[in-house]
């Protein structure tokens, strides 16, 4: 089905093919990380004001994972102690960094009134799968292992991410939920892919292979994991786990309780004949869970 974009991504889709960029699938992964870095930088808004930017280092198997975290100048503390956002940046597996995404985290700090750990884990091919996730799952455990030292509201501790730190995300909460791990208060999936058998349609269609083609998504699995084995392991395609149950809340559905309660309270107290209208998440193609990496 032909798609017109609308005038803004249309714009920077413009932008992106004039700038002449070769697909990172033609290029080395070090050659590819400077290009999306420096794409980055580009393309980001002017940051927030925050209280401070601080750099960490935490404990692992293999030496120390880098971290950075981020104080708002406002926040949402109860006793002292502050909701934390554990945020995983995308990029594939194989693309990004903390300062790709930094002004990402400046954002979702200052706007959510919330501290923001972003956690740089390791990347392939250097470090196949389940490096990454063996990193993301040490320092969740971490940061809520001394989340009183750093200021936060272990209860209230969640975990996010875009594209591939999505589908961190939703691993780190499916390994909390079975033991291995803090409890996750909820869930920030930002188009996440969650299923690398790739058979979503979204994978062949002409109309979705734009600026993230369809080879470089086969690009990045091909990097990232061993072999078509891991294709089933859950901590690579979080949406082949057997039950979802018990887990974390994602933040639609968080919204959707929300709604519900919202509806019965406003119910309660509207004047008869008074209709009352939820707030409404218009699904697109990003809720697709294998559309992007």
């Amino acid at each position: 089905m032909p798609v017109t974009l609308d005038p803004d991504a249309a714009a920077v889709f413009k932008a992106f093919q004039e700038a002449g960029r070769p697909p990172y699938e033609t290029v080395s992964p070090s050659e590819a990380r400077e290009l999306y870095l420096k794409a980055r930088f580009v393309s980001n808004p002017e940051p927030p004001e925050l209280k401070s930017v601080q750099p960490l280092a935490i404990p692992a198997p293999h030496g120390s994972i880098p971290a950075r975290l981020y104080t708002p100048l406002k926040l949402r503390e109860a006793n002292g102690l502050a909701p934390c956002l554990v945020f995983f940046h995308g990029g594939g597996f194989v693309i990004g960094n903390l300062d790709s995404h930094d002004v990402v985290c400046r954002k979702l700090a200052d706007e959510g009134q919330l501290i923001v750990i972003a956690v740089d884990y390791r990347l392939a091919p250097e470090h196949k799968f389940p490096a990454a996730v063996e990193d993301v799952v040490t320092a969740t455990k971490w940061v809520a292992d001394d989340a009183r030292q750093l200021g936060i509201d272990a209860s209230r501790l969640s975990v996010g991410g875009d594209s591939a730190g999505g589908n961190l995300a939703a691993v780190v909460a499916i390994s909390a939920r079975d033991g291995n791990g803090p409890a996750i208060a909820g869930q920030v999936l930002i188009y996440p892919g969650t299923d690398f058998a790739m058979t979503h349609p979204s994978h062949s269609e002409p109309e979705t292979s734009i600026l993230l083609t369809h080879s470089v998504i086969r690009w990045f699995r091909d990097n990232y994991l061993n072999g078509a084995a891991d294709v089933d392991d859950w901590r690579a395609s979080p949406a082949r786990i057997k039950s979802l149950t018990a887990r974390a809340k994602t933040a639609e559905e968080g919204l959707a309780a929300a709604n519900a309660e919202l509806a019965r309270l406003r119910a309660e107290r509207a004047p008869p004949g008074v209709a009352q209208r939820p707030c409404e998440h218009e699904r697109t193609e990003h809720d697709d869970p294998g559309a992007l990496w």
